[in-house]
């Protein structure tokens, strides 16, 4: 076991990053004085993971979902709901699939070592049968169906099957009643054997605690997993969106937009610095202190609840924005135009300067939180970074770094609209 001890002077902050022989990578940034621990246990395995690659690179195509639909089934023993343990421990427990990963956490203010203990457990123990596996199908069905109805699921996912040609993450999360009907308990068996190897894990832990303690739990609880990483397929796509345009009816009282700009990658993965300077480019554009957003917000394009963001993962990155709107054809031509303009004229250094101290702050004070340090470890071992990384880069930062990146996103003939219409009587 190796325990490498990393340090950011200009923070006075420190963690450890330890290599156990189980297989796993631990990261522990202890805050002595907190009220609170969080611990966070992550597998890299998400919805757009819908294949396997064995050893000799031959790939087996696995259901869309199979991962949410392991979350779901993982939390349950032959005994007891791991989320019955947590209660008796006073600990707040969740889990959560998203498109590159799986992860299970719990919050707590006492019974660490207890709490950590159950986590590690119930994530090492899969039990599946065929029967367990049935009844979770109308389960997980039902919820398919009521995140339809939800106008900012359908909204986004309509935009990506717009935007994407064959990448997986124009497929809900919980895959599609279709899909999860050929989910089996071998076929569950055969992704946690996959994907839950602990070399393919993160232990993430932050907060009131101390290192020891964290290595006592996990050196009696670790089970050691032997193969390495799993490995991804990368899907090709042509930066061309599907469509221009897409349009659903709902029952809302307003309508709503989300306009996308497909980026074309030839890379699977985006930097950390490309995605920085992507953020602040954002914020130069449409942020809340930008003259864009304080125009439309008086001509009632867009409301308080309008927001942006730069998705990206493994073979895919797009940005996107996106609210409520009377108009939203209208209010996708303003901020199109507002590209064009600041494309052609470059983000000036003063504005430059104004977002990325913004940047800077937030990120720092990320530090006072515990659930949010725990999440950045998570990310950064995700993204093959450090902890620090990010807040480094975002200091060296100059305005003409940000000004290449901007030449390379936000094209026009790669976005799509997706628009949401109330339902006419609604």
């Amino acid at each position: 076991m190796t325990i490498d001890t990393i340090k950011n002077e200009l923070l006075g902050e420190k963690y450890y990053k330890i290599n156990h022989p189980s297989g796993l990578t631990i990261l522990v940034l202890t805050k002595p004085g907190y009220a609170g621990t969080s611990a966070m246990f992550s597998a890299k395995y998400g919805s757009i993971d819908t294949a396997i690659v064995d050893k000799n690179g031959d790939i087996r195509k696995i259901p869309e979902g199979t991962a949410h639909y392991l979350e779901h089934k993982l939390f349950e023993s032959e005994d007891l709901d791991a989320f019955e343990l947590f209660a008796k421990t006073g600990a707040y427990s969740n889990a959560f699939t998203s498109f590159d990963r799986t992860t299970y956490l719990f919050n707590c203010s006492a019974n660490f070592k207890e709490n950590l203990k159950i986590l590690l457990n119930f994530v090492q123990s899969p039990y599946f049968t065929e029967q367990t596996v049935r009844k979770e199908q109308g389960i997980i069905g039902q919820e398919i169906r009521m995140y339809k109805d939800i106008p900012d699921w359908e909204i986004m996912f309509n935009l990506l099957s717009a935007l994407f040609y064959e990448h997986p993450v124009k497929i809900d999360i919980a895959g599609t009643e279709e899909s999860i009907s050929r989910i089996t308990a071998d076929i569950l068996y055969d992704c946690y054997n996959n994907f839950y190897n602990l070399n393919n894990m993160v232990l993430a832990v932050a907060g009131n605690v101390t290192l020891e303690d964290v290595l006592d739990v996990a050196d009696k609880e670790l089970k050691p997993s032997g193969g390495a990483p799993a490995k991804r397929v990368f899907v090709k796509e042509s930066p061309v969106p599907i469509k221009k345009y897409v349009e659903e009816k709902l029952p809302v009282a307003v309508p709503q937009f989300l306009l996308g700009f497909k980026e074309d990658i030839k890379t699977p993965e985006r930097s950390l610095k490309e995605s920085l300077c992507t953020v602040l480019i954002h914020d130069v554009i449409m942020g809340r202190s930008s003259p864009l957003y304080k125009r439309m917000l008086e001509e009632e394009l867009i409301n308080n609840g309008f927001s942006d963001e730069f998705f990206s993962g493994f073979g895919y990155a797009c940005c996107m924005f996106g609210g409520e709107s009377k108009d939203p054809q209208r209010a996708a031509d303003e901020i199109r135009k507002e590209i064009a303009r600041v494309k052609k004229e470059g983000i000036d250094a003063a504005s430059f300067e104004r977002v990325r101290k913004k940047m800077y702050g937030g990120l720092v004070m990320e530090f006072n939180d515990v659930e949010a340090i725990t999440q950045n470890l998570i990310d950064s071992y995700m993204d093959n970074t450090g902890l620090f990384d990010e807040i480094g880069i975002c200091r060296s930062l100059t305005v003409d770094d940000v000004n290449e990146r901007l030449q390379n996103i936000l094209v026009d003939e790669y976005s799509a609209l997706s628009v949401i219409i109330p339902v006419k009587g609604e």
